[in-house]
């Protein structure tokens, strides 16, 4: 997780900008430069992707949280009449950091996200209805249902929503990480993937390990992570390696399948999302009971 944002502008008020740690950028600072994927990450049994064509990547369907970034998403089968979806992360929940093992499910939320179009500028104000899922556990992840579909959102202010891929991303990957809060842009790659990431009182699975141009900094929690080849959503940023310390909070620690673990001062990192997708039904509606739904449950 990425300390509050009052810290970090305490920070660069005493520091200057330059010392800003990772995971969203001063407004005046410019994205990152893509960089390759370290040979370091990819083993023997890691499928590294082929060089794609790859698409310049914008800010439109970000929004701006309160305290955070987010998107608005869709899933492969989701209809432009279904209720649209706020993609952020589990501790950007304006009640706080869920617990251990907490899960948040279908709960009343009025939240509000800015939405921007592709130059970064703020054209609506979404509203949800709910929080249709919360957690810190595994994942680090939140998802709101708005009160408009995406017809009503593309209709009314010519923006599409992202769609989130199903599929398990691929090492090498060119990717963008985009910060509605910030309203800028990360390049990197995917360096690889962690078996446990281990931060505080929380454990995440799977993680994805960016290389080290993307710099993000507080403020880029729930940003999408988007595959420069494909447009689609394959993860949401939450956090980064701050100070070298292990394991603490704002300081992850990498943890392997022998306990090993791996402190990685100023590399950053996000929660895959390709599990989502199985656990949302007809009209967009959450079903943790389907039978390819592997998120946690209450």
């Amino acid at each position: 997780m990425r300390k509050p944002l009052v810290a970090v502008f305490f920070a660069l008020a005493i520091a200057g900008a330059g010392a800003a740690p990772a995971v969203a950028a001063p407004v005046s600072a410019k994205p990152a430069t893509a960089s390759a994927a370290s040979a370091s990450a990819v083993t023997a049994d890691t499928k590294v992707a082929a060089a794609p064509t790859l698409q310049a990547v914008n800010l439109a369907g970000t929004v701006a949280l309160s305290n955070c970034s987010g998107s608005v998403v869709r899933f492969p089968n989701s209809l432009d009449t279904d209720p649209a979806l706020v993609l952020s992360n589990g501790h950007c929940l304006s009640t706080g950091f869920p617990e251990p093992g907490e899960v948040l499910v279908n709960q009343a939320s009025t939240r509000t996200f800015g939405l921007l179009n592709s130059a970064g500028t703020r054209v609506a104000t979404l509203r949800a209805s709910k929080l249709a899922y919360g957690t810190m556990t595994d994942t680090d992840v939140s998802i709101y249902q708005l009160t408009s579909t995406y017809a009503t959102i593309k209709n009314s202010y010519g923006i599409s929503a992202l769609t989130v891929q199903d599929t398990h991303p691929t090492a090498g990957t060119a990717i963008t990480v985009a910060s509605g809060y910030w309203k800028t842009l990360y390049n990197c790659n995917i360096d690889g993937f962690v078996y446990r990431l281990k931060e505080g009182d929380w454990t995440w699975k799977d993680s994805v390990r960016y290389t080290s141009a993307c710099q993000t900094i507080g403020g880029t929690s729930g940003s999408p992570v988007i595959d420069q080849s494909t447009g689609k959503v394959v993860a949401v940023n939450n956090t980064g390696n701050e100070d070298g310390a292990r394991c603490t909070e704002n300081n992850p620690c990498e943890v392997d399948e022998s306990g090993n673990v791996t402190v990685r001062e100023g590399i950053n990192y996000a929660q895959e999302t390709y599990l989502i997708p199985a656990c949302f039904t007809t009209g967009n509606q959450l079903n943790l009971s389907a039978s390819a739904c592997t998120l946690p449950k209450p």
